[in-house]
């Protein structure tokens, strides 16, 4: 079971209703000085067999005057939600394992936003709801470097234009084992998507192709 805070930017565009091809670019500071509610957790579970089952979410809920975020924007809200469900199987290899992952990866955003009537007249704020379903497939590789220190490397990739055009995700990271018991996990984790809905020039309009991206820092409890 492990707690971890991910030191967060987000990069790419997104248009939202008539605001079309819009930058976003939200880095740590932003989001920190906003975020109203937030929260990560991870839980892996490993069968004698080498059967792996996991669940990962992570949300953070930034509060409604965020100023000039986004081009057009006056004030935006967001709430971001991902959660992930996953099957694995691992193998020995040496001094290290290897991780075969398939899974599901769920999102959920909430936006509402105020645009800017000299720019976008006669359509003072927008609310948009959405939520969508990715599969995704992986590996991951684990290895020792000494008694206390292992490194770790991770990656998948998945939407295959089933609801996403494309998802993704990598990470690497160094693992330190206080004891048996626990350990803390120091990594750096990017997270993309590319997603789109609705109709372009209307309010149905929803299009995400961004990054999220940062350092992570995890306490492990292994029970």
């Amino acid at each position: 079971l492990k707690p971890y805070l991910l030191l967060s930017s987000i990069d790419g565009d997104a248009s939202v209703g008539r605001v079309t091809g819009a930058d976003v670019a939200v880095d740590f500071d932003t989001i920190l000085e906003n975020l109203e509610l937030g929260g990560m957790i991870h839980f892996e579970a490993l069968r004698s067999d080498g059967l792996i089952i996991g669940l990962d979410y992570g949300f953070m809920d930034l509060g409604a005057d965020i100023p000039g975020p986004l081009t057009g924007f006056l004030d935006a809200g967001l709430r971001q939600g991902i959660l992930e469900g996953f099957l694995g199987k691992r193998l020995s290899r040496g001094n290290g394992t290897l991780d075969y992952i398939g899974g599901v990866r769920w999102w959920d955003f909430d936006i509402d936003l105020t645009l800017n009537d000299s720019i976008f007249p006669g359509t003072p704020a927008v609310n948009i709801e959405e939520d969508w379903i990715d599969v995704y497939v992986g590996a991951r590789w684990t290895s020792a470097i000494n008694q206390r220190w292992s490194y770790l490397l991770y990656g998948d990739i998945g939407g295959f234009g089933l609801e996403s055009d494309f998802t993704g995700k990598i990470q690497a990271g160094l693992i330190y084992d206080l004891n048996e018991s626990f350990n803390l996990n120091l990594d750096y984790i990017a997270l993309w998507v590319d997603y789109e809905t609705g109709t372009p020039g209307t309010t149905s309009r929803f299009a995400y192709d961004t990054v999220t991206h940062g350092p992570v820092l995890g306490f492990t409890w292994k029970f």
